[in-house]
């Protein structure tokens, strides 16, 4: 079974840079397991590892679709395992970093065989979320899956609708469908390293990490991308970072109160990322500081 090391965790704790020194100590190329890092265009609202990062390690699943281009947890799982076939082939190691828990557990678990997207279905329930929002969406999931209403966050719009979506097509509960999955495959030896901040140093690197993308051009980026006739109903347009400039765009936000929002729903994932991440007994945690014990663990792994 081929021995791959993941590097999980909230936003804003160092992923990257982590799995960038590995590889390099470690003769390793990386995998990124960021849901919005795989949108071309979209570089600095998605924190994308530099150009002179990439160049320093090989970096895979990056620019690899467009904004306007449906990319689901399958496609990640049968990408991921594609490259990291290739990766082994060069006699390289595998380090898979990024804050995406359903890719993780779609690559390390693999997924319940669901029913295929329908696009009409999906644009509806998009355009009902938009108009009565997102707790008026949730409620419907709430009617006919109580259970996966409970574990999904209501501003968790498209989960909620992927939720919906099966139930529609299924006539099934996307919760029974999952538990009758199981989530028991193992394809990989998979060692996973969490990484965590106590939390007040966890949000004030967050409110750093939005000025700094502020200051380096996320409102000039958004604009760039609408400009470019890429709807702001798009998956990808409605993350992180480009609702809340859309926001200011349309008027909604002042935008001094455009940053502060992005701050304080960046704060709430991070909220929501550890809540899914600590659900994993199989992750080990460790501080960023604890290089030398991660450096450690990593090599002991590998050999």
């Amino acid at each position: 079974m081929e021995k791959i090391v993941i590097i999980e965790g909230p936003t804003a704790t160092g992923k990257s840079a982590l799995a960038i020194g590995l590889a390099r100590e470690f003769n390793g190329e990386v995998i990124s397991a960021d849901s919005m890092q795989v949108y071309r265009r979209m570089d600095i609202g998605t924190a994308k590892p530099s150009m002179k990062e990439r160049q320093a390690v090989p970096h895979h699943l990056i620019d690899i679709v467009s904004p306007d281009e449906d990319y689901t947890a399958a496609d990640f799982m049968n990408d991921a395992v594609s490259k990291i076939k290739e990766v082994r082939s060069r006699g390289k190691n595998i380090f898979i970093a990024g804050g995406t828990g359903l890719y993780i557990k779609a690559l390390t678990k693999g997924l319940f065989p669901g029913p295929k997207s329908d696009k009409m279905l999906r644009d509806m329930l998009r355009k009902e979320a938009q108009e009565k929002g997102g707790l008026y969406i949730h409620g419907r999931l709430k009617e006919v899956d109580p259970e996966a209403a409970s574990r999904i966050h209501p501003n968790n719009i498209i989960r909620v609708i992927r939720a919906i979506e099966v139930y529609e097509a299924a006539k099934r509960p996307i919760s029974e469908l999952q538990k009758a999955h199981g989530f028991s495959e193992a394809r990989f030896d998979a060692l996973k390293i969490g990484l965590i901040k106590e939390r007040a140093m966890l949000y004030a690197d967050i409110e750093n990490r939005v000025e700094r993308m502020v200051n380096e051009g996320l409102l000039e980026e958004t604009r760039r991308l609408l400009e470019a006739g890429y709807s702001m109903d798009l998956k990808p347009m409605c993350g992180l970072g480009y609702k809340e400039m859309i926001g200011f765009l349309h008027g909604k936000y002042a935008f001094n109160e455009a940053v502060e929002e992005l701050k304080k729903n960046t704060r709430h994932y991070a909220k929501r990322q550890i809540t899914w991440f600590k659900k994993d007994a199989e992750i080990r945690w460790f501080s960023p500081q604890q290089k030398e014990d991660i450096i450690g663990l990593v090599r002991g792994f590998l050999s």
